[in-house]
């Protein structure tokens, strides 16, 4: 997955806050490779990520790609910790 950044202003940030999670922390876990598939939502081209952070929390994540000057940024749309069988399952994926 190619990008060159992120899309965050006062429309989404708010909204990802909500559960904790640091602005650092949602970018990190498209660093270590995550799970990426898309997600169902029919009015939009979204896409939902799991993941570890930095720090070894995990990530779960929706998401959009999004086109400004020639680049694709990830615009993140909601995000929050995972639970523990979320977790489970991420882990026994392989």
């Amino acid at each position: 997955m190619r990008f060159s950044g992120f899309d965050w202003d006062d429309g989404n940030w708010p909204k990802c806050s909500k559960h904790g999670l640091t602005k650092g922390e949602i970018e990190d876990i498209f660093q270590f490779s995550p799970s990426v598939m898309p997600d169902p939502y029919p009015n939009e081209p979204r896409m939902r990520a799991i993941g570890k952070t930095r720090a070894g929390r995990y990530v779960f994540l929706v998401f959009m790609f999004r086109q400004a000057q020639g680049k694709t940024l990830i615009r993140p749309i909601s995000a929050r910790f995972m639970h523990r069988k979320e977790i489970e399952h991420y882990e026994n994926k392989d």
